[in-house]
């Protein structure tokens, strides 16, 4: 019996268009940090920037390493701290990476939509079904983008790889979310747009899934076997009925 549905957010429920190597990123944030006593140029902050992620990911012990973006910039605001920066308000120190790593993502955004039918269908299911979602992600970015597009109060668990320090496939995130949901892997299904993260990681847990076959994600990746695939996601009331009636 089908009690659950577990969900991939960014490509499966929102169509989101970001690009982290918009010179235009680096200039805002080059001139934030002025106002908090900061002098890096924008290349500066570039450079940084990836070599800390790069850095975080390497020394990672994890077999699928996250990195986490607060972190990343509450290093760089450490590194170039003037004295002018110590002397902030604490509260405003506390949150100065935050703020950054907002910031940045901000910067980065140029499209944030959902896909068809998404807001519609997710209300049809919760009426029956428990929602939950599974993200590679920062917590930083996604409850604020999922409360931009109306869907953050569907979902109950919430996890987000970079709380963890690791991302999908790796099968723990899977089941934190069927801990927190208290349901069995047989009583859910993982609906994602990535055959490897999503499809695959699914069926490391033996959860029964289906792809969405969306603009985004992986569709080479052969040896994930997704039990239903879905072109439109108004398709997935009828992939959930097909599970149901074996």
């Amino acid at each position: 019996m089908i009690r659950g549905l577990l969900f991939d957010i960014n490509g499966t429920l929102t169509d989101i268009l970001t690009d982290e190597e918009n010179k235009e990123i680096y200039r805002v944030l080059s001139n934030f940090l002025i106002y908090q006593g900061i002098f890096l140029t924008p290349d500066e902050i570039r450079t940084l920037y990836f070599n800390l992620n790069k850095e975080q990911r390497n020394s990672s012990k994890e077999k699928f390493p996250e990195f986490n973006v607060v972190d990343i910039f509450e290093k760089i605001i450490a590194h170039s701290a003037s004295d002018y920066t110590k002397s902030l308000p604490k509260k405003k120190k506390k949150w100065l990476g935050q703020i950054c790593a907002e910031l940045f993502r901000a910067s980065s955004l140029f499209k944030l939509d959902l896909y068809n039918d998404v807001k519609k269908t997710l209300k049809k299911l919760k009426k029956k079904y428990q929602l939950g979602a599974v993200s590679d992600a920062q917590s930083a970015w996604a409850k604020a983008e999922l409360n931009a597009v109306g869907l953050l109060n569907f979902f109950n668990p919430l996890i987000i790889s970079g709380d963890y320090g690791y991302r999908k496939p790796d099968p723990r995130l899977f089941k934190k979310a069927l801990k927190r949901m208290n349901l069995s892997a047989d009583e859910v299904v993982f609906i994602g747009n990535d055959l490897y993260r999503d499809i695959y990681g699914a069926g490391l847990m033996n959860m029964r899934s289906v792809f969405f076959r969306s603009n985004q994600g992986d569709h080479t990746f052969t040896e994930a076997r997704p039990d239903y695939v879905i072109t439109q996601f108004s398709e997935l009331e009828e992939a959930i009925k097909v599970f149901e009636s074996e």
